[in-house]
């Protein structure tokens, strides 16, 4: 008797089952079953197909190179609104006039001290980062795979998305009427990044990250109520005011000298810039008298009046004026009252260049 081993390979689990044991004398073998039977069917080789999944890659590293790109764009623009505010200079509002630059200088514009400006300079730059290291591939920071990676810029995006609904909500409540072409352009931004990244992410993965999108966007909402209820709060602690511009009077007379000395800074060119309202603009004038006053060449910085957060007139600001008065005489600043004899002595004056 011999024992022979046979391997039964099974074609369609493609799986090695146990051997089975056969106890048959040789003389009851076949020979077609020790010969023929041995050749099976060579399975054909199995190929994994890359063709679906090329597209869809190819279409998620177009969809971030497009992120990066409107986010690039918001920074530039956030970039130019930072550096006017911080600068403390008027604004270029292609429409509106001076309503762009009223809506950057309000307390809208600042969350917790931080220009908001600056602030969406950072949140573009760090969309744009992320989105194009998703795009080409390369090593994420902070080892973070790529689906954590995606789930931050979206977190991201909503965060813009909400902050841009909140201050849309602002500019027709609390500047109805005027127009912010920075503001709209920031507001279609935000809302473009968000809408992209969110279908870039499946139906499913959108409902599982419902509840995080709802968390960010309370905690946007949250901190900036709490920013401008504090501002608010603090403004009307301290006293508004609302003064009207009225004219001063000189009732002092005037000596020949300070006659003479007032013509003399008026033909130099010397200019006193003061404020309707300060009573050392005023004490300065009763020292050159009624009729040298009139002679002097006096800017007045608030000829509209003061109000609180209004700005002085365009040429006491190239001036850089920071009190009230200032003098400047051939070139030279000199703040404060002065004398009659200082004036004299720092703009040059003789008797003899007295003008006629």
């Amino acid at each position: 008797m011999a024992t022979f081993t046979v391997a039964t390979l099974s074609l369609s689990s493609s799986r090695l089952f146990a051997p089975v044991r056969y106890n048959r004398h040789p003389s009851q073998l076949r020979p077609n079953l020790l010969y023929k039977n041995w050749h099976l069917p060579r399975l054909p080789p199995l190929k994994c197909s890359s063709s679906s999944s090329e597209p869809e890659t190819s279409a998620t590293d177009w969809t971030y190179k497009l992120i990066a790109g409107l986010a690039g764009i918001g920074f530039l623009e956030t970039s130019y609104l930072a550096y006017l505010k911080l600068t403390d200079s008027d604004v270029f509002c292609p429409v509106g006039g001076d309503t762009c630059s009223n809506i950057l200088n309000s307390d809208y514009a600042v969350v917790f001290g931080v220009p908001l400006p600056l602030i969406g300079m950072v949140a573009y730059s760090f969309v744009a980062a992320l989105s194009l290291q998703l795009a080409t591939k390369e090593n994420l920071p902070l080892g973070i795979n790529r689906a954590s990676a995606q789930l931050v810029l979206l977190g991201s995006t909503t965060s813009m998305a909400t902050a841009s609904a909140y201050f849309l909500y602002i500019l027709t409540t609390a500047f109805s009427g005027s127009s912010c072409s920075y503001c709209l352009l920031s507001v279609l931004l935000s809302f473009s990044l968000f809408f992209i990244t969110l279908k870039d992410i499946g139906l499913q993965e959108k409902f599982k990250q419902l509840g995080l999108q709802l968390f960010i966007a309370s905690l946007v909402i949250l901190t900036l109520n709490t920013s401008y209820s504090s501002a608010k709060s603090d403004s009307s602690s301290g006293a508004k005011i609302d003064l009207p511009y009225f004219a001063t009077e000189i009732t002092a007379p005037s000596s020949p000298f300070a006659l003479s000395l007032a013509k003399y800074l008026h033909s130099i060119g010397a200019k006193m810039y003061g404020a309707f309202w300060c009573s050392h603009c005023l004490e300065q004038k009763e020292m050159f008298g009624r009729e040298a006053a009139k002679q002097l060449e006096y800017v007045e910085c608030f000829p509209d009046g003061f109000r609180t957060g209004t700005k002085m007139i365009d040429a006491c600001i190239d001036a850089k004026i920071e009190g009230f008065p200032t003098w400047i005489i051939n070139g030279q600043v000199l703040s404060g009252e002065a004398e009659l004899s200082e004036l004299a002595q720092m703009s040059g004056y003789s008797e003899s260049d007295q003008p006629s």
